[in-house]
């Protein structure tokens, strides 16, 4: 952001971890943190699922996952994936084939447990599947289903026991020399979730995929992510990022998108700062904000706007802003361009003129983009 200037206080050292491929998406080393969800819909439903998908994809999205449960669901998985905008990894959970069925239709990557494929001779099968084919491997540790072994040893779920499961997963892959492949352990708890991921972090280099599983609702659910995962890309860690909701899974892309927004490890469409309003506001601030957060939903360029209710903060937000908005009474305001006073405007215009602003802004910062990059 122009106007953001990057402070040393504000940066984040992110842990070193090796750089592995989802398609076309690198995910570890020195790659932006991507964002990923899951679609809802049946995968059998071709149509509905390459729908959301797309949908997906167009709020942000870097990656898609579809489940693939059953053959016909891997079948279909070979329409989707030639359909599909970005790269689609395959959840299998338990049947080897499965794995086997979606590399060959092309998924990018497998979510798999190596320690539930079966036999060595079955688990070695996939990964030569996913060489062939050019997959890479998710190992997906749960607090939710793990090993009998470990819960005997460890008496419940805990940090220890997800990060001796996903080490020991590891540990399958690398003896068939295949190392294309990150790691996840998550838990619901937000606790559990951070604590095992920080122990990971310290065993392994591989790249880590962040999630706070079956972490709620809409609100609920964006809650508990924001502390976990925010708290781990703060700390450094965390590779690929997924939030799981009971929602839509564009919610899911949104929500990912703002944790990373929040702190500076991805910039993607308009920044929005506003105040929650008061009886100072010279402007109706809530449902100015509302409106113009669906109006902008399709600049897609990093920028900032401030919409600030009175002159109390406002002038001082503007100036950290590339558009901003400061109610001013007598029914106008204050438009603030670039850090700078502008002109007044009136509240029953102001909502119109700050979209054609913050458009014409994102016009001017794609040629300057475009310029640099040609010169």
């Amino acid at each position: 952001m122009s106007h953001n200037p990057i402070r040393p206080w504000r940066n984040i050292e992110r842990r070193k971890s090796r750089m592995i491929h989802v398609g076309s998406v690198p995910v570890g080393g020195d790659a932006p943190v991507s964002v990923q969800t899951m679609t809802n819909t049946l995968t059998t439903d071709v149509a509905g699922t390459v729908a959301q998908v797309q949908a997906a994809a167009d709020a942000g999205a870097d990656i898609v996952r579809v489940s693939a449960p059953d053959e016909a669901s891997t079948r279909a998985l070979k329409e989707i994936v030639a359909e599909s905008p970005v790269p689609i990894v395959a959840d299998i959970h338990f049947h080897y084939k499965r794995a086997i069925e979606a590399a060959e239709a092309g998924a990018a990557c497998l979510r798999i447990n190596p320690g539930n494929i079966g036999s060595p001779d079955r688990v070695r099968e996939v990964i030569r599947a996913a060489r062939d084919h050019g997959c890479s491997i998710r190992i997906g540790v749960n607090a939710g289903s793990l090993e009998r072994h470990l819960l005997e040893k460890y008496g419940e779920p805990c940090p220890d026991a997800m990060i001796e499961s996903g080490l020991d997963h590891i540990r399958i892959l690398q003896d068939n020399d295949f190392h294309e492949f990150k790691i996840s352990v998550k838990a619901s708890d937000v606790f559990l979730a951070a604590a095992a991921y920080q122990g990971l972090a310290e065993a392994t280099d591989a790249p880590i995929h962040l999630g706070i599983t079956e972490a709620g609702g809409l609100m609920t659910g964006t809650i508990k992510s924001a502390v976990g995962l925010g708290t781990l890309l703060w700390m450094g860690i965390g590779d690929t990022i997924r939030v799981s909701l009971s929602a839509d899974p564009v919610e899911e892309v949104k929500v990912g998108f703002e944790i990373l927004k929040s702190l500076g490890l991805r910039h993607r469409g308009v920044n929005i700062i506003s105040c929650p309003s008061c009886a100072r506001q010279g402007f109706d601030v809530i449902r100015t904000v509302e409106a113009l957060e669906k109006r902008l939903e399709h600049i897609k360029t990093p920028m900032s706007l401030s919409i600030i209710g009175c002159v109390v903060n406002g002038p001082g937000e503007a100036l950290m802003t590339d558009v901003g908005f400061t109610g001013g009474g007598a029914g106008s305001g204050m438009v603030y361009l670039a850090g700078s006073q502008s002109h007044k405007m009136s509240n029953d215009r102001m909502i119109d003129h700050i979209v054609e602003e913050v458009e014409k802004k994102a016009a001017q910062i794609e040629a300057a983009s475009a310029q640099q990059a040609a010169e």
